[in-house]
């Protein structure tokens, strides 16, 4: 038997339930895998209290990602033992999750711990910062450099925010930090890196065509309105790497950016990015991200918080990463 947070739905309500599992439940994959950490995104809070229609089966174990042990594998790959980290994949929607104390899933699916990180450290990174890592990559291929100017990070006090900025600025570049609680969350993101903090409010006015060049760069992860008045802002040869929609998933925009300050808008999805992508991302991780970064912005809780954390991040008090210890 082991420790399991169980959705189920109940007259079309979600019901969370920490329970007991045992391996004959588990869903079909090549590898069984001991799970060490978990952690908690927008997404699992929205599937956790059911404010979103993020679950496809159920009854399910939510987490979008997690790190572990493997237990015992049919995949050549890897073995008893091997250390490894899962994210996206639509792990924690249609496929059982994280938020166990062992998981079964597709070898695919599966990165080898990379040399340097350990399985706490890798879900202080997660989906989010997996997700960060693209965007800087994203960033980096549309020939931004630190001496291109400013690189404006939205949202930046949520996972993929914090973990954009500690990159960024071990990397070199001057970062401009969008939040939308200046005052209680500043002083994190000044010590993760952030040149200065920028008020959100500054980006919610209804944007122009075009508006004063600002920003060399950005890694948005708001979306609609916020994303609309970046883009207006956008220096010549400027880059966005789009990531989220917490802000929802409309763009009032124009094609004016594009076409006459030759902006670049780049999605980004860390879900089903391919596996060679994410050994690379994985890799610039290990190398990159500052040793600071493991000790600010992190937060663990046990299964039996994890409910209350999915309502609070779903309400926009939770910042930085929240991980969950197995």
């Amino acid at each position: 038997m082991f420790k399991a947070l169980l959705l189920e739905n109940q007259d079309g309500k979600t019901v969370p339930t920490l329970t007991q599992l045992t391996e004959s439940q588990l869903p079909e994959g090549e590898v069984r895998v001991a799970v060490s950490y978990s952690s908690i995104n927008y997404k699992d809070g929205l599937a956790i209290t059911g404010k979103g229609k993020i679950v496809r089966q159920w009854p399910l174990v939510p987490g979008i990602d997690f790190a572990g042990t493997v237990l015992e594998s049919a995949d050549a790959r890897y073995q008893a033992g091997d250390k490894v980290v899962l994210t996206g994949w639509g792990v924690g929607e249609g496929h059982w999750g994280g938020m166990a104390e062992q998981a079964r899933v597709k070898a695919d699916w599966l990165v080898p711990l990379p040399t340097g990180l350990d399985e706490r450290q890798a879900m202080c990174i997660g989906t989010a910062g997996l997700t960060a890592m693209l965007c800087v990559l994203a960033l980096e291929e549309a020939g931004i450099t630190p001496d291109s100017g400013e690189v404006l990070v939205t949202g930046a006090a949520g996972g993929v925010g914090t973990t954009a900025v500690a990159l960024l600025a071990a990397l070199g570049y001057r970062i401009a930090a969008l939040t939308g609680r200046p005052q209680e969350q500043g002083e994190m993101l000044t010590a993760l890196g952030a040149s200065r903090i920028v008020p959100r409010s500054e980006l919610l006015e209804p944007a122009k065509p075009l508006e004063k060049q600002l920003w060399a760069g950005a890694i948005d992860t708001v979306g609609s309105q916020v994303l609309a008045k970046l883009l207006a802002q956008m220096n010549y040869g400027g880059a966005v790497a789009a990531c989220g929609l917490a802000g929802g998933f409309d763009l009032p925009t124009s094609v004016m950016p594009f076409i006459l300050r030759n902006v670049r808008l780049q999605g980004v999805d860390s879900v089903m990015c391919p596996l060679a992508r994410r050994q690379q991302a994985w890799a610039r991780l290990a190398r990159d991200l500052p040793v600071s970064f493991f000790a600010q912005a992190v937060a663990e809780i046990g299964l039996e918080q994890v409910v209350a954390t999915a309502e609070a991040i779903t309400q926009g008090q939770v910042a930085g990463r929240t991980l969950v210890k197995l």
